[in-house]
């Protein structure tokens, strides 16, 4: 029996994996509504806390405000970056040529570059980084979201006009009122948990950013609004995203200049602002409320990318911190969120799980079967 069980374990994941990949037009724009909806609301939420003495925003009128403060970033980010990416597609095949000149003329100690001069270097270059071409995958991904802006929109203004609905679903859906405040706390919780991330993320990216920023603009790199808004960015992706948001305006730094001072010193300060904000500042922010193991978010991570490319990237955490959370609830599977854990001490102990639950479906269908027997004991005694 536990050998079927297993089974369809392993079944169902199969399936889900592949309706994950199969339907990503369609699924995707839904997650990436929903994610909107989500901080839609978060800025509304933060925006009602705030108070002129007995004035209280209303709710409505914060929840428009945060739509409107969205719908102008966007429009904000959308205009820039149509402004500024002809340009980086413009200079990224002669960045590409300046470096393949760099790397041709270097001569280094333990390696003898002449066994690989010429084309071979090209393509090898080329095979490893190819900035035309990935300028051209990161310009598909964001089209490919404008693209899908319509369908984005219609599942948002669903959402909105289905949230006020779903409290009475959850109290319609389970029949034991202890459970549905059980479930009704592993649902705050979990926003609690995005929520936090998202803000505290939000901050981190935001600081590192803007300091990028100053710091390229401040030594003449080219395209320096470009490479502080993909800093931003790139620091929502776990671990690579830090690595390629140092490397990459370094490497245009070395392809732009004529010395290797410029490179040097792009390397060291964007590298050093990522780690004093992502190793010390981040942490001491977060502190211990996700306990998530390294190796478990980069192969995440990894998973993501392949199922989804690069919005799989930006999601990844977010998808796991709601997994552990869900995982750590149930006795059945805490084994699993102990394993996705740092260090195994999970924040739900093992006398607080939830025991299996019933619906109301469940309950209605055993009340008919007792009244159907009482009925029948009646009969029996007439």
């Amino acid at each position: 029996m536990k050998v079927l069980n297993y089974l369809a374990i392993v079944l169902l994941v199969v399936v889900v994996f592949y309706v994950l990949i199969v339907g990503e037009a369609l699924l995707l724009p839904l997650v990436i509504a929903i994610a909107l909806w989500y901080l839609i609301n978060t800025l509304a939420a933060a925006l009602g806390k705030i108070s002129l003495g007995r004035f209280v925003i209303p709710r409505p009128v914060c929840l428009g405000l945060s739509i409107l403060t969205f719908l102008a970033g966007i429009w904000a980010v959308v205009n820039f970056l149509s402004a500024s990416f002809g340009g980086v597609m413009e200079m990224a095949p002669v960045y590409q040529e300046n470096l393949i000149r760099r790397i041709e003329s270097l001569s280094l100690p333990f390696v003898d570059l002449g066994d690989i001069q010429g084309e071979n270097l090209r393509r090898l270059f080329i095979e490893w980084i190819d900035l035309p071409s990935i300028a051209t995958s990161l310009a598909g991904s964001a089209a490919a979201i404008l693209a899908n802006s319509v369908l984005i929109l219609i599942y948002l203004g669903f959402l909105f006009l289905e949230q006020g609905k779903f409290g009475g679903k959850i109290s319609a859906l389970f029949a034991n009122p202890a459970k549905e405040e059980e479930i009704r706390g592993i649902f705050g919780r979990i926003r609690d948990d995005i929520q936090k991330y998202i803000t505290i993320k939000m901050f981190t990216s935001s600081l590192t950013g803007a300091l990028s920023f100053g710091l390229l603009l401040s030594m003449g790199v080219d395209f320096a609004g470009i490479w502080g808004l993909l800093i931003f960015l790139l620091n929502f992706i776990p671990t690579i995203g830090s690595i390629i948001a140092t490397m990459f305006p370094a490497m245009i730094a070395l392809a732009q200049s004529d010395g290797y001072l410029l490179p040097l010193l792009v390397l060291g300060g964007i590298g050093a602002l990522q780690i004093m904000i992502g190793n010390v500042l981040e942490p001491r922010l977060m502190g211990s409320s996700f306990n998530l193991s390294p190796i478990i978010i980069l192969l995440n991570l990894a998973l993501w990318s392949m199922i989804w490319g690069i919005p799989g990237m930006f999601l990844c955490v977010p998808f796991l911190i709601i997994f552990t959370i869900i995982m750590s609830h149930f006795p059945q599977t805490r084994m699993i969120a102990i394993m996705l854990s740092s260090d195994g001490d999970l924040r739900v102990p093992l006398e607080e799980t939830l025991d299996p639950f019933s619906f109301r479906s469940g309950a209605r269908a055993q009340m008919l079967g007792s009244s159907q027997d009482e009925r029948h004991e009646q009969k029996k005694d007439d």
